[in-house]
């Protein structure tokens, strides 16, 4: 989580960022030796396999060991130039015979326990696209071999559990581990779809297990507030970052019946004059306009207009050009989410955690 807070960072633009290899393209590329291992008694160096849109890149087999029924290979991940917290991390296939293909999660890998997932409670957190991955993978060397692909395939990372405190793992009821995920197999450098993918995600298990109010806050403060005022569940509250439109877009086709957006004064600043994503390097604070603002409520909209910072701005001023800014904030949000069946609220939240205004209805 910590290292997709950072996928717009400024990036040196001199030089081409690499790309890198997703869990699940790691994963199907540890099966597929531990299946030659299996089924040949030797564990090969490398293997390559085909990703979902045909590319074959290769992949050295980190360290093996083949048993009497068992085979083992691991892989480690190269997630490139992406600040990945999953980058260096070993992911590891163990294969046995079976009657079938089954998926199993070793340690280090979650177990799904909430519904709204593409994978069902009660389910390794092997994704699909991973899943159709590591089934080509070693259905290749099955044919080869003149066999049927029948194999228990248990993928485990060493140090997972840890690596997944850093991820939407804990929110999304994925208990355990990390999830093996992709669906292309390529990690592009410095790329928050995973993030928003993850927000997605958020939203649907919150509907599939009838909450009926979830959060999306700017920073930890602001939904740590929030949280306490509404006394709301992990699982309630969505990793929104800077993507507030990213969020309330979804939220809008998949609606929550309410919905809460907590954030710092500058943030909701920018919200309210019409930015989407709030990221400093893609939204700056309009001061003139800010000052505009002021002036309706009362307040001395010079200071304003020449503030180098939007909390310089509101010290200058007071609580009412906060509550102004929440009125704003919450005009935004309705207009993004439209007709949707969805009520809201917004907090304005400051540096020590303290409520400075309020605007909306109350769940």
């Amino acid at each position: 989580m910590v290292a997709l807070r950072i996928c717009f960072a400024m990036m040196d633009q001199t030089r081409k960022l690499r790309t890198g290899w997703t869990t699940g393209a790691c994963a199907a590329a540890a099966a597929k030796a531990a299946a030659i291992g299996l089924l040949r008694g030797e564990v090969p160096n490398s293997v390559v396999i085909t990703l979902p849109r045909g590319q074959k890149p290769e992949f050295i087999v980190e360290d093996s060991s083949v048993g009497a029924d068992w085979a083992e290979a691991a892989i480690r991940k190269d997630a490139g130039d992406d600040p990945d917290v999953t980058h260096q991390a070993i992911i590891r296939a163990r294969l046995t015979h079976d009657d079938q293909l089954s998926f199993h999660a070793g340690p280090g890998v979650g177990t799904v326990t909430l519904p709204g997932l593409p994978i069902q409670p009660g389910e390794p957190a092997i994704n699909p696209v991973p899943r159709r991955m590591i089934d080509e993978a070693v259905s290749e060397i099955a044919t080869e071999c003149g066999v049927a692909p029948h194999f228990a395939v248990t993928i485990s990372v060493p140090d997972g559990e840890e690596i997944a405190t850093r991820t939407w793992n804990p929110r999304l009821g994925i208990v355990g581990g990390i999830s093996i995920l992709g669906t292309t197999g390529i990690v592009r450098p410095f790329s928050c779809a995973a993030w928003i993918a993850s927000i997605h995600r958020g939203i649907d298990v919150a509907r599939a297990n009838g909450f009926q109010h979830v959060l999306g806050a700017t920073g930890a403060t602001s939904e740590a507030t929030a949280r306490a005022l509404y006394g709301l569940t992990e699982e309630a509250c969505l990793d929104m970052g800077d993507f507030a439109g990213g969020l309330m877009k979804y939220l809008a086709r998949n609606p929550v019946p309410h919905f809460t957006l907590a954030g710092g004064f500058a943030k909701l600043v920018k919200l309210g004059q019409g930015a989407l994503d709030l990221h400093s390097a893609r939204s700056q604070v309009d001061f003139a306009a800010l000052a505009e603002l002021a002036k309706q409520v009362g307040c001395d909209p010079e200071p304003v207009s020449t503030a180098n910072t939007a909390l310089q701005a509101l010290q200058s001023t007071g609580p009412e050009l906060a509550q102004a800014v929440a009125d704003q904030a919450l005009t935004a949000v309705k207009n993004i989410l439209g007709s949707a069946p969805v009520t809201s609220d917004v907090i304005v939240v400051d540096r020590a955690g303290e409520i400075i205004a309020r605007a909306g209805v109350r769940p």
